[in-house]
């Protein structure tokens, strides 16, 4: 059966999302043949406005809606705590807990020297910066990046760079409550609570 170019295009834009294979992308091209043209002119309009309607914080990196993001302009969260992590996903993932309340740091991404990925390529120096720039209100940063190598090795830069800069800021590690080799974005809430609460210090 030779299939129409139309279903192929569709097919051909799945199989470029992350964890998308071939099958899965034809399943879902058919499966949209059956849903009604008005739900799917929605959600070409949410895709077509999805990077229009949306912007990089520039305190924080995460992903919000204006300049400063929602949890960034928030008086009610706790500007001397700030917490480290790799992706936005992993800022949803925190909030779920409803265990932090102060504010984060996205890198988007980690140190990887493998795939030529620096300190310089992601949102390390912008994190030092507002350190120095912070310096006299913030009391602790905890280094949320996943436990893996690279993640590791992150955190490891980035307590040095901090520890250098400012030795009065108190730096900590999430807690074990996440097993090695996991992301924060798929821990359940009751394992993120326990990672916040079981922080350590460097």
């Amino acid at each position: 059966m030779k299939i129409p170019r139309a279903v192929e295009r569709v097919i051909e834009g799945f199989e470029r999302l992350p964890g998308v294979g071939p099958k899965s992308a034809q399943r879902l091209g058919f499966y949209l043949l059956h849903v009604p043209q008005e739900q799917l002119d929605e959600f070409a309009s949410a895709l077509s406005s999805l990077k229009k309607e949306t912007t990089i914080c520039k305190n924080c990196f995460s992903i919000g809606s204006t300049d400063l993001c929602e949890i960034c302009s928030d008086d009610r969260r706790d500007k001397t705590f700030i917490c480290v992590v790799e992706d936005p996903l992993d800022v949803v993932a925190l909030e779920k807990s409803k265990k932090f309340l102060g504010t984060y740091h996205v890198l988007h991404g980690v140190v990887d020297p493998l795939n030529s990925i620096g300190p310089d390529d992601i949102y390390i120096p912008q994190l030092l910066e507002r350190v120095r720039r912070e310096g006299e209100i913030i009391k602790e940063v905890l280094i949320a990046t996943n436990p893996t190598m690279e993640g590791e090795a992150t955190a490891m830069y980035i307590y040095k760079q901090i520890n250098e800069a400012n030795p009065s800021i108190k730096i900590t590690r999430i807690g074990r409550g996440l097993p090695i080799g996991a992301d924060i974005e798929y821990a359940d809430e009751t394992t993120l609570s326990r990672a916040l609460e079981g922080r350590r210090e460097y």
